[in-house]
């Protein structure tokens, strides 16, 4: 198994791979994985859907194909992509400092 920077739930894994069967997503894109710049040291992580680019990073990670920039590898290092549901929100969440 190739070891991968970032690790992804069962749960998360589900629902990307529904939202790419579901929503329209064109055929041959992946979930992309993004960092902002935030204050006191502090990055925050988005996501998309987009086609590889040169020079990516890829990996397939239980059946998801994800994509992120060179750049943001050591900031994905020990991360772990979760997908939460409460009473009154549901959404991903990314927990840093998962031995996963």
């Amino acid at each position: 198994m190739e070891k991968t920077p970032i690790k992804i739930t069962d749960k998360a894994a589900k629902e990307i791979l529904y939202i790419l069967e579901n929503k329209n997503i064109p055929e041959g894109y992946g979930l992309r994985i993004g960092i902002r710049g935030g204050g006191c040291g502090a990055a925050g992580y988005f996501l998309g859907f987009d086609k590889q680019k040169e020079g990516d990073e890829a990996y397939q990670i239980k059946g998801v194909k994800v994509y992120f920039e060179k750049k943001y590898f050591m900031y994905l290092l020990d991360v772990e992509l979760d997908f939460e549901e409460r009473t009154e929100e549901r959404g991903f969440v990314f927990n840093k400092g998962a031995n996963a």
